[in-house]
């Protein structure tokens, strides 16, 4: 319990940190240009060598999927209580335990969600305004998946819009919310594609499961535009697949 306990109190520490690794990188100052940005991370500290040297980095561009039988999704999130950070490189919303992720026989929690502007994927050579990914631990091993879902500009959206209007302004302040309900940011399907990747933020761990949602979800342009005034650019360049497979629903 005091493992599970430690992992969890470490998910507010950056972007996608439910590790020793990210959370100690975190304290490294990096950023997405310039000096510190994507293409400095490695230089930054040793611990983020993978950044450069890593072979199956994300994010990536999701073109040629290959069709396979891949399991479905079953999310079994609950909406409660959260707390909204602003860590100075996006908004992030750490979640209580309880919210769970099954595909196949594997069962992964809901650790927390955040958002990039523009979207960190591609597909097929186009990007999105928006993705938000939820970060989840599998529950047994410990390894991290990935749900990455497009944000695009449409029809207003309650559940990102009552964030929206209480992003926390300044780096390093935090909100605690009464009522997240993630659910509200899924797709009405869940058809999506899977690959083997990375973090995409340092030390950019590799052997993260990623699974990318193929219908996106609209959102109020306004409350895009409320993101993008605190962060119009966090999102890491697409890496090249290296043989990786892609696999999409059949």
């Amino acid at each position: 319990m005091h493992r599970r306990n430690l992992i969890k109190g470490l998910a507010a520490l950056g972007a996608c940190p439910i590790c020793a690794e990210a959370a100690r990188a975190t304290s490294i100052h990096w950023g997405y240009a310039g000096p510190i940005g994507p293409e400095h991370w490695a230089d930054l500290d040793s611990k983020n060598s993978v950044c450069s040297v890593g072979t199956q980095q994300s994010p990536i561009d999701i073109n040629s999927a290959v069709t396979a039988d891949i399991p479905r999704i079953a999310i079994g999130w609950h909406k409660g209580g959260g707390k909204m950070v602003n860590n100075g490189h996006t908004i992030q919303i750490n979640m209580p335990d309880g919210s769970t992720l099954t595909r196949g026989d594997r069962v992964s929690e809901l650790v927390q969600f955040h958002f990039h502007a523009p979207s960190e994927h591609h597909v097929a050579g186009k990007s999105f305004p928006m993705e938000a990914h939820f970060v989840h631990r599998n529950v047994d091993s410990e390894t991290l998946g990935v749900l990455g879902v497009f944000l695009v500009p449409g029809a207003k959206n309650a559940g990102f819009a009552g964030l929206a209007a209480a992003f926390p302004m300044q780096p390093g302040e935090e909100m605690a919310v009464d009522e997240v309900n993630p659910n509200g940011l899924l797709p009405a399907s869940l058809g999506y594609w899977t690959y083997e990747g990375s973090l995409t933020t340092p030390p950019c761990t590799e052997n993260v499961e990623w699974m990318v949602a193929k219908e996106p979800v609209e959102v109020d342009p306004a409350d895009i535009e409320r993101f993008t005034a605190l962060y119009p650019l966090n999102a890491r360049p697409i890496h090249s697949p290296n043989r990786r497979f892609i696999l999409g629903p059949r």
